[in-house]
């Protein structure tokens, strides 16, 4: 597996209305793409930073992941994830997995911004959530 560069930082929000004002003070730019991810039950906004975006992952309902992240954090937001961009995530997942780390995607599965994603488990990545990404082709 060999990234070619981190595609974004994940932040869990309550509230995209009430967090991107601040986003866009900090980045000094407006979003450019607002979606509902649906199988993942979560709302996203994104900023560039240079090459890096951020995404801002606003949960729509109480099972989403990440209103159990939100409320494992004392009802605050924070990071949630590093992505990192790869060539072929079916094949980086396979890498990861002969190397004995954790899957949460035994598959890729098409997340915001029509990336195929996969994730890797915390236990085993230092205790950071890792999303791999690879673009639509």
């Amino acid at each position: 597996m060999k990234p070619t560069h981190i595609e974004h930082l994940g932040i869990a929000v309550t509230s995209l209305e009430e967090t991107m004002p601040f986003f866009e003070f900090l980045t000094g730019s407006k979003c450019y793409n607002i979606e509902v991810v649906e199988d993942q039950k979560v709302k996203t906004a994104f900023f560039k930073v240079g090459e890096v975006k951020i995404e801002l992952l606003e949960p729509t309902c109480p099972e989403s992941t990440i209103a159990k992240f939100i409320e494992k954090n004392g009802g605050k937001g924070g990071i949630h994830h590093v992505a990192f961009n790869v060539e072929n995530v079916a094949e980086a997942l396979k890498e990861a997995e002969a190397a004995g780390i954790r899957l949460i995607d035994l598959q890729p599965r098409k997340g915001a911004e029509n990336l195929m994603i996969g994730f890797l488990h915390p236990k085993n990545t230092c205790g950071v959530l890792t999303e791999l990404c690879e673009q639509p082709k």
